[in-house]
């Protein structure tokens, strides 16, 4: 398929700059996984596992990298293979690439798209010993990835956890997007996966090759609201599609890299649940979760690289990654294609701190979403719905069950403040309140996301 300037390949992005879709116009909400060590960890029959839950579960995307973090270029995978000789960029070994193509085509197979990092950033940086890269090789190696994955749903996500500071830098990363370019004909997109805390548009934002921005919230605190990075990114012009591709894992220490932290103390499924509720509803084109005995796929016996404390594979049930799967079928059944974020629909409520309320609103007037992110009560203004009939419900996020609270039994006539309390309030009991416009009086409950 040939490129063109909104995007490449089997996805690109849409008309209005601020989501993803196909090359036929279908809406494409990133759900993605970091698996950053699932080519380098796991056979065959591990990563069929792992691919066939996550995409059970819903999500879309699989973030992996080719030259991974631990030991990638001098610890072989599951089948004994390195995937360079002698640490050459220029010189991919067959074998381990082999076993990728295998990933790849599976996930495939499923419906997933992979998140394609060709290498972990200590490669490529400035000062590390295990750098390998130049901008002759890097162009190379993105080459040899481009012709390889043409034909198969791709992300290139350049970066692996480092920022472009010097010259050098990013002559690395602009030779590693041009031959990326060369070898898949401009087929697919490609992003950047800063550090953390960190924007790809505080720093390659003229970058001609970046199509949509990522950023990484990381892991330092509770309550760091990742919504202001979507909000930061779609400020900018030329405007671009951006997501958090790294926000808090459920099961990482908080605060992990700093001094003196508590290793007992680990974000839960709550804590993923709100940064990736913040971070949609203040515009982003999707979003990122992790676990962090997924990521280094650790099990018993296995060097950890980060306080990991349970097998991968158990891990996989973690709540907060099913939880995802019902946020992105929520967005998906309420267009979240047309939706915009609109924080002056609140009049009254948590503006900030932990229970900061998100609005969102239909450009066509249709609906109006609401997050409150600890359950405290809001004064929206109505007059934006433009509807004959409203239905009102409350959305769960943890369970992905709906409770219509007022049916739209006659004409709607609110079209001024009204204050709303969720259910339940308090830390874990955050709540979406839905308001969507009728044609006619229902006395049906509102259909759950997915049905």
């Amino acid at each position: 398929m040939a490129a063109d300037a909104a995007g490449r390949g089997d996805l690109q992005v849409s008309p209005n700059r601020r989501t993803l879709q196909f090359a036929d116009g279908r809406p494409f909400f990133y759900l993605g996984d970091t698996a950053w060590e699932l080519f380098h960890r796991l056979n065959r029959e591990e990563a069929n596992r792992y691919l066939e839950d996550r995409a059970r579960k819903g999500f879309t995307v699989i973030q992996a990298v080719a030259l991974a973090e631990i030991d990638g270029l001098t610890v072989p995978n599951a089948y004994g293979a390195l995937p360079l000789i002698d640490k050459d960029p220029a010189r991919s070994n067959e074998a381990y690439f082999k076993h990728v193509d295998f990933v790849v085509e599976r996930a495939a197979a499923l419906g997933l798209h992979l998140g394609f990092l060709p290498t972990w950033g200590k490669y490529w940086k400035t000062g590390d010993p295990t750098r390998v890269f130049t901008p002759e090789n890097a162009r190379a190696f993105g080459r040899f990835l481009g012709q390889r994955y043409r034909a198969r749903p791709i992300i290139w996500i350049l970066g692996g956890d480092q920022n472009v500071v010097t010259p050098e830098e990013r002559a690395i990363m602009d030779a590693m997007a041009a031959g990326l370019r060369e070898g898949d004909g401009g087929t697919h997109l490609i992003t950047f996966h800063p550090r953390g805390p960190g924007q790809s548009s505080r720093q390659l934002h003229d970058a001609p090759w970046l199509d949509f921005h990522m950023s990484q919230s990381s892991h330092a605190a509770r309550d760091h609201d990742t919504g202001l990075y979507a909000e930061h990114d779609l400020a900018l012009s030329p405007l671009r599609p951006t997501l958090d591709g790294e926000p808090r894992y459920e099961s990482i220490p908080v605060g992990f890299y700093l001094r003196d932290h508590n290793r007992l103390d680990r974000f839960d499924d709550y804590d993923v649940r709100q940064a990736a509720w913040w971070s949609v509803m203040a515009g982003a084109c999707g979003h990122t979760y992790g676990d962090n005995n997924i990521w280094q796929m650790w099990q018993p016996g296995r060097t950890p690289a980060i306080n990991a404390n349970i097998p991968w594979h158990v891990a996989l049930d973690h709540p907060g990654a099913r939880q995802m799967g019902l946020m992105r079928r929520f967005m998906e059944a309420n267009a979240f294609q047309a939706l915009v974020p609109d924080q002056k629909l609140i009049l009254d409520g948590p503006i900030n701190g932990p229970a900061k309320i998100r609005a969102m609103r239909a450009t066509d007037g249709s609906r109006v979403i609401v997050y409150s992110a600890r359950g405290e009560p809001f004064t929206l203004d109505q007059s934006v719905m433009k509807a004959a009939y409203v239905r009102q419900s409350w959305f769960d996020p943890r369970y992905g069950v709906s409770h219509e609270f007022r049916l739209s039994g006659r004409a709607w006539d609110q079209q001024t403040f009204q204050t709303y309390t969720p259910p339940i309030s308090g830390r874990g009991q955050d709540w979406v309140l839905v308001l969507e416009a009728t044609a006619k009086p229902t006395n049906t409950p509102a259909p759950l996301p997915g049905n």
